[in-house]
Formats: C-alpha cells, structure tokens, sequence
C-alpha cells in the first residue's frame, strides 16, 4: 500500500522502499523495519504519527464500531449528510464511496493504516466534509486505526462474534470498549449492558434508559414511526425500515448527524427519512410473499430479526460459517426454535469444514420442534421455504445478506440470496 504526500511516497512494504520513500511502521510489519532500511529507506515514520504528515483538519472522521449495526449505521450517516448538502466519503464492508459514487468494491471492514489514510486522502481531494468509517473489531486489535483522529466515535451494541479470532467473549468485548477509553467525543447505546467508555466528551441514546437522545415511542406499520426527545424537546421521523435494531442504528444516525453538524434535529430527521436501507440488511425482497433477506449470523443478530415478526408464522433459513466460531451454532438453532413455525438449516460459507458437521452442530441447539428440514443446497432450501409460505408467513433468509459468494474450501463461487429468490418466483 501506497500513499503519496507532498510529492514523497510512504509505504508499508519494505520491498518497494528506496532513498527517496518513507516506510511506515504498524503493528503488522514492524518486524520488517530493518529490512525497509537495508533496502535503501533514509526516513521512517511509525503509523500513530501519519497524522503529523497529512492536513486532515477540513474533513471530520466518523467511526462506528459495534457487533451488529455497524453498515446501516455509518450507510444512515452517510445518506443523511449527502442530503444536507455535505460532500461525504463512506468506508466499511460494502466498499468506498464518495459523494454517491462507489470507488472501490468490498473490501476487509477497516483496511490497514495506510488504505485509512489514503482513503481519507482522496476524500479530501474530492471536497469531502465528512469520513464516515465501519471500525472492526480486528482493526482495532491490529492497531489499523491508529493514528487516526476521530470527531466522533460510535458504539451500536456488544453481542457475540469473531470468538474464532478473539477467543472469548470477554476478550472481544475489552477490544471494542477499548475504542471509547479515550476523551474523543463518543456516542454511545446507553441500554448495551456490556458497553464501557471514558464518559468525558459522552453523548448517549437509547429506548429504555435516560439518554441525550431518548426514544419515547415507535411504532411499526407500513414501516416505522419514532418519537423521541433531546433534553426535553420532542421529535419525530418515519422510515421503511422494520425491525427494532433499525430503531435503534437510525437513532445513531440522527444523533450522530446532529452531534457533528450541529444543524437542527427537525431537519435532519426530514433528511435521514430519504433513506431507505442497506441491501442485504433486512432487506424485504417480495411483498406477496413476504420475504426478508438479512445478514444476521449470530445468535443476538438473529434475535434481534426474529423477534421483530412475532406476529407472523416465521420460516427461517439459515446457516453457520465454517472454520469460525463453533460455538455460536447450537445458540443460534436455539433462537430459530424461540420464534420460527418452521427451520431450515442449510449452508452457508462452510469453507474447509464438512457442510453436514456444521449443521449437525445447529441442529443441537434445537429440540422437539415440530418443523425442521435439513437441505445442504442453499438455493433448493429457499426454494422449499417459498413453496411453504403463505399470506401469514414471512420468509427470512438469514446469514449471507448481500455477499455475492458461497465459500467452498478455499474457493468462491458466485452466489446472492437475493438474486436467487427472484429466479425461484421468476421475475
């Protein structure tokens, strides 16, 4: 990775260093330091200062960081701002955006301290005001953000995921608080249990404890309704959206919008109504029958899904990647059993691991329910699950959301939820 500054090149990588580069030191390749100047590098500079070296003082860096929530969220931010008239720069799971236009395709999350910087960079060259960027959980562990100086960070929840990298859920939930330890302006989910932060420079927003943004009601039909108050003031907005998830990520949003422009909440709530989601994240598919495509694929984020359809008989379609977090599994059959009339479990993203172990693995988190198919091909298991819907059932695809592959070993295979559910009803 390269970023150039004032005519001079700064690298991460020691093999392409000469005298007139500089080489960039981070917690990835730090071990390659001394190689860098045995190849020729008169100048080295360690990635917590890149910031010395770059004027970022006209654009503001947002960051937003969380378990489930983190794309809608920082995508909401996005929208709003592009329709206050802001130029804005998005980066997260789905690409890198500027000003409406998508100037790369997926990458990792967060990209290494150099890809931030250089993102950064082009935003700036393109007018942009604001950054708006998904923080993993990884990213911070690998330091990936260092150097980066945030105007506001944002927290959605905690719940369960990456334990195949962090190991324990304690470990995971240290990294993502350890975002909010310092005395950057930070908003928080005041009702998330597990969230711990530096309270200095602290914005909060919530449904059910005292907040600076406090939702007072919500309502769902034909979308959704949200009243809430800032220190006493009420507002309202309306979304398409469904689910009370999206409560609470467009709650962020506003909140967020507000803390960094300062413009007024009767404006930004009409602006944050323009937009209308994220593909693939409770994304609804066909009204008739009524089928969602999402991406939750842990135990909380398929919770928080279901929970939102008590009122249908849920047919749930699922899966578990392979060569992650084994555990999750019987937890997330669990779910499914709470609310669905009726299970499939099929595959998805087995990678090296037999697609039927992993299913076996789900099946043991779900006893004596009355209505569980097992059905390894993705595509036949949504098929089966459209065949059975009728007009009080909804159809949830889970898992996958917008991801364009199946993983097979080592290989991807083109795949979409979406795409195959409209060749199953034939538009």
């Amino acid at each position: 990775m390269q970023l150039i500054i004032n005519n001079r090149v700064y690298t991460d990588n020691s093999n392409e260093v000469d005298e007139n580069s500089i080489f960039v030191v981070s917690k990835q390749n730090e071990r390659f330091k001394q190689a860098a100047i045995d190849n020729g590098c008169k100048e080295v500079v360690f990635a917590k200062d890149l910031k010395n070296h770059l004027d970022m003082s006209s654009i503001k860096v947002i960051g937003i960081t969380g378990t489930n929530g983190k794309t809608t969220t920082a995508a909401a931010i996005y929208s709003t701002l592009l329709d206050l008239g802001y130029k804005v720069a998005l980066q997260g799971t789905r690409g890198f955006f500027i000003n409406e236009t998508r100037v790369e395709e997926y990458s990792l999350t967060t990209p290494v301290q150099l890809g931030n910087f250089a993102h950064i960079q082009k935003a700036m060259d393109n007018g942009c005001q604001f950054f708006v960027m998904e923080v993993s959980s990884h990213a911070i562990e690998q330091k990936r953000i260092e150097g980066l100086e945030f105007a506001l960070k944002i927290h959605t929840n905690i719940t369960r995921d990456h334990l195949d990298y962090h190991k324990t859920i304690e470990e995971y939930i240290r990294v993502k608080n350890s975002f909010l330890s310092d005395e950057t302006p930070k908003l928080i989910n005041k009702d998330d249990p597990k969230v711990v932060c530096n309270t200095k420079n602290g914005f909060a927003y919530s449904l059910e404890t005292p907040s600076t943004y406090k939702v007072d009601a919500y309502s769902f039909k034909n979308g959704m309704h949200v009243m809430f108050n800032h220190f006493g003031k009420h507002y309202s907005f309306s979304s398409m959206m469904m689910g009370i998830f999206n409560v609470y990520n467009l709650m962020a949003c506003v909140a967020a919008v507000h803390i960094t422009t300062q413009k007024p909440l009767e404006e930004i709530c009409e602006a944050l109504e323009g937009f209308g989601g994220v593909s693939g994240r409770m994304e609804t598919i066909s009204v008739d029958p009524l089928i969602i495509v999402d991406f939750a694929h842990t135990p909380d984020g398929m919770d928080e899904v279901l929970k939102s359809f008590n009122e249908k008989d849920i047919i749930c379609i699922f899966g578990a990647g392979g060569d992650r977090d084994k555990e999750k599994r019987p937890l997330m059959g669990k779910v499914a059993a709470k609310y669905s009339k009726h299970i499939i479990v099929t595959s998805d993203n087995p990678r090296f691991e037999d697609p039927d172990m992993i299913i076996e693995d789900i099946l043991k988190g779900i006893d004596n329910h009355p209505s569980v198919i097992v059905d390894v091909n993705r595509k036949s298991a949504i098929k089966t699950a459209i065949d059975m819907a009728d007009k009080n059932s909804v159809v949830l695809v889970l898992g996958k959301g917008d991801e364009a592959t199946q993983i097979i070993y080592d290989k991807k295979f083109p795949y979409n939820d979406k795409e195959e559910i409209l060749k199953i009803l034939g538009q």
